[in-house]
């Protein structure tokens, strides 16, 4: 359980939400809604503990983010503007290496499993830094099938990914959820039309 109290963020004099207050169970999808400057980004950085808060706190499974952050960071999975992959490594080597670094990743053939569903069968072995830049997102993104991370954040996931690649993400999300995970995402896209499982968030006056 994802619990957000009293949240205040303040940038540049000006207040991005206040006292904004949420809870998120096990198994369920969540979208921050709001229009560009309303703070999306931001409220997503300060959930994974990586941005500034001016007031609020933050708990995982009832105790404080701040006071446990290792084993926070154990149960989470960040997707931000970044990609967060290695240029001179392959796609198959990045993945290689994030297995190496979260004990409990999917192995073997997943990997290559993990490249297909993201439109990259055949492109396994090219240093990402030949790829195009949706091609490296979706090395990114390929990180979500090896992942056993109960809790993902993803700050625009559809970027660059095209209608069929978005189908097959909103499947992975939808089954993340159905496991006992949580997704909380950002995304300009329309997503889970009608999908009673999506449940919004709005920050501003979206």
């Amino acid at each position: 359980m994802l619990d957000v109290k009293s949240l205040t963020a303040i940038r540049d004099d000006r207040a991005l939400f206040e006292g904004l207050s949420f809870t998120i169970q096990s198994g369920e999808l969540v979208q921050i809604e709001g229009r560009n400057g309303t703070g999306k980004t931001t409220l997503l950085r300060i959930i994974t503990g990586l941005g500034d808060r001016d007031e609020g706190t933050i708990h995982w499974n009832q105790v404080n983010i701040e006071a446990d952050r290792d084993s926070y960071h154990q149960d989470l999975l960040f997707l931000g503007h970044q990609t967060g992959i290695k240029r001179e490594l392959t796609a198959l080597e990045n993945l290689r290496f994030y297995q190496s670094v979260h004990a409990g990743s999917a192995v073997g053939e997943d990997l290559y499993q993990a490249l297909t569903q993201v439109g990259l069968a055949g492109r396994e072995d090219v240093p990402v830094a030949h790829l195009s830049a949706g091609q490296q997102r979706r090395v990114a993104l390929a990180r979500l099938w090896l992942s056993r991370k109960k809790l993902w954040i993803l700050d625009e996931p559809l970027t660059a990914i095209d209608k069929q690649g978005a189908k097959v993400l909103e499947a992975l999300f939808l089954k993340h959820a159905e496991q006992g995970g949580i997704v909380v995402l950002t995304t300009h896209q329309d997503m889970f039309a009608d999908n009673p499982k999506l449940r919004k968030i709005k920050l501003g006056d979206a």
